[in-house]
């Protein structure tokens, strides 16, 4: 890097082309219902508009990294954002739920190309000395900015009607694109053969499991769509782990997963976004339903956890260079479990500054478990393999996601219908449905005959939500603390040093020479 500018402006196009990216994941959970009302969207539709973007993000990702690492890492980060702002204005312009549909799927593409990129962009352009600092703050832009995304689209639609959403992504990526084209330069390494069939079954596997995990919660796990999504990426996984143990330049040789370090790195991250996207989830909707906040008020409260999140990130970031995963991966889970646990004990009471106070907590937590976490993933695979690496990291993220919201939904469902059932016994079995299908029903006006019980029935509902969410919080605690103990036993002794992040007696190959252009 020629420049401390130089430096700080390529670091800031990144954070902005990674902001793009995740508030595209978030934002639109805030924009779903008027979308519903604007296009006739039924729950089946509005999930899809939400979950095409997601599946084939996922899926994509190790197939982008490998494509960046032999192509240009800057050159498919261009081309990401260039895709992505072309479906942002292409959504703009419909109105029915089959071409949203087919718009996010299509930013999903675009999705895939940028995120790998940012990460590799980090990790083969700045210095050892500068790289831990980097990519602490890459960690806090990816765990802060699913709430920036909230608050950001909570906020225009407070002004504006539900196509703001893909005007703001719009925005981002423009102006990330200006900023690629202008600071971010090139590396690749054109010695790679890309492996291509390797790259299919990555996509066919990951895509289908977490197509699979989506449609368990919202279907039932016996679905034959869920099902089938199980079966089918088992297969393509299992076929992706025989033909990269055989070919001579494998998109992921799976024996890297040897390496202590990326095991207890990826393991980390899939559990810690399993953690916070089931939280964002859970919270949102009690934010909203039982606290009573419209979506700006409701991001609003969340918005601390961003604020900690993003600075605490830079800071681990300096720290990972003086202490090991081990150490500072450990204590970060521990402050994530403990805000877990004392989210969980959130009563339909609102009490800002109990909820405030815990969401530092998890915020603190968060960054100090992710930045280590992925600094080991990276460092764990030669310079030549940036690209893959981090796709590594965003598969983690993306898969543990999915599985948040699938498992915490699911416990919070169940705990919901079964502590409201007794309020339900008497009312028609229309109603009684409603309100067993959620508390989107306190919304609603009292049906005529129900207006003398209709408070106390949502009183019920509320407090049975709580206990839901109490529940659903919980087991995401207990998650986290037992992947603590893991990283504690697995992740390695020393800390990261090097260009390639550990010492040579680890047998770690030697960083490849990138081309510059």
């Amino acid at each position: 890097m020629s420049s401390p500018v130089r430096t700080r402006a390529v670091l800031l196009v990144v954070s902005l082309a990674l902001m793009t990216v995740v508030s595209a994941v978030s934002g639109l959970n805030t924009a779903l219902p008027e979308i519903a009302v604007a296009t006739g969207a039924d729950q089946t539709e509005l999930t899809w508009i939400l979950d095409s973007y997601t599946v084939v993000f996922a899926g994509l990702l190790l197939l982008a990294g490998a494509v960046g690492d032999r192509y240009g890492r800057r050159l498919l980060l261009a081309a990401g954002l260039v895709v992505f702002a072309v479906t942002s204005a292409a959504g703009l312009l419909v109105d029915t739920p089959t071409a949203l549909i087919v718009i996010r799927a299509l930013s999903g593409i675009g999705a895939a190309a940028i995120m790998p990129s940012t990460l590799s962009v980090i990790t083969t352009s700045f210095p050892p000395a500068e790289r831990g600092k980097a990519v602490g703050v890459w960690v806090g832009v990816a765990g802060g900015g699913a709430v920036l995304g909230l608050l950001a689209t909570a906020l225009l639609l407070e002004f504006f009607d539900w196509s703001s959403f893909f005007a703001l992504n719009l925005v981002l990526a423009l102006v990330a694109l200006g900023g690629v084209l202008r600071w971010v330069p090139e590396s690749r390494e054109p010695a790679q053969r890309l492996d291509w069939a390797g790259g299919l079954l990555s996509l066919v596997g990951v895509g289908a499991l977490v197509l699979g995990i989506i449609e368990g919660a919202a279907r039932g796990w016996d679905d034959p769509v869920s099902v089938g999504g199980f079966v089918v990426g088992g297969v393509a996984l299992v076929a992706f782990v025989l033909r990269e143990l055989r070919t001579d330049q494998p998109l992921l040789d799976p024996r890297v997963f040897r390496d202590r370090g990326l095991t207890a790195g990826s393991l980390s991250i899939t559990v810690q976004f399993f953690a916070q996207f089931g939280f964002i989830y859970v919270g949102i909707q009690y934010l909203q339903y039982v606290a009573g906040f419209s979506p700006l008020e409701a991001a609003l409260r969340l918005l601390p956890m961003a604020v900690v999140v993003i600075p605490a990130s830079r800071l681990a970031g300096s720290l990972s260079r003086r202490h090991s995963q081990k150490l500072l991966g450990t204590i970060g889970l521990v402050l994530l479990a403990s805000g877990l646990f004392l989210l969980a004990r959130q009563d339909a009471e609102f009490d800002v500054w109990r909820f405030w106070g815990a969401l530092c907590v998890y915020g603190l937590g968060m960054a100090f478990a992710a930045t280590p976490a992925t600094t080991a993933i990276t460092s764990a695979m030669p310079d030549d393999k940036q690209g893959v690496a981090s796709a590594v990291n965003d598969v983690s993220r993306e898969v543990g996601s999915a599985i948040g919201i699938a498992v915490l939904g699911a416990a919070l469902t169940t705990v919901y219908r079964d502590e409201v059932a007794a309020a339900t016994g008497a009312l028609p079995a229309q109603l009684s449905r409603a309100v067993e299908s959620g508390l989107a029903f306190t919304r609603m006006s009292p049906p005529p005959g129900t207006e003398a019980v209709w408070p106390r029935l949502v009183t019920a509902a509320e407090e049975a939500f709580v206990a839901g969410m109490s529940q659903a919080l919980t087991v995401a605690a207990v998650v986290v603390a037992v992947t603590a103990l893991v990283v504690a036993v697995m992740a390695p002794r020393h800390r990261e040093v090097g260009s390639a992040g550990l010492p040579e007696s680890e047998g770690r190959p030697a960083p490849a020479t990138r081309e510059r252009v």
